[in-house]
């Protein structure tokens, strides 16, 4: 029995690591988004780094990705930036792959 507990205590450990891992790239990749956003928008470096802020915190609304991009449609289109969902989409999907590198090269 105890190679049973031992092997489920293994995999349980592994996937509370891959839960925490995917949470920090969600994170990060959102915070990517609020800066790509921020460009858009012009913002300054403190108005970014505060609305990079924002758009990570609105990721808590909902499961999955669709308060994030209502929260970019909705800010990038009352700064009178042209973009459809389709790009924002694009740009959640690179900035994912680049939130994935940046994590995975700190460690």
């Amino acid at each position: 029995m105890s190679t049973f507990d031992d092997r489920e205590r293994a995999f349980e450990t592994k996937f509370a690591r891959d839960e925490e891992v995917a949470f920090r790239i969600t994170a990060r990749r959102n915070r990517l988004l609020g800066q790509w956003a921020a460009g858009l928008m012009s913002l300054t470096k403190e108005e970014a780094d505060a609305y990079a802020t924002a758009v990570v915190q609105a990721d808590f609304e909902e499961a999955g990705d669709e308060d994030v991009i209502r929260k970019l449609v909705s800010d990038l289109t009352a700064a009178s930036v042209t973009i459809d969902e389709a790009a924002i989409r694009r740009a959640i999907e690179e900035q994912t792959v680049e939130a994935r590198r940046q994590l995975m090269s700190s460690e």
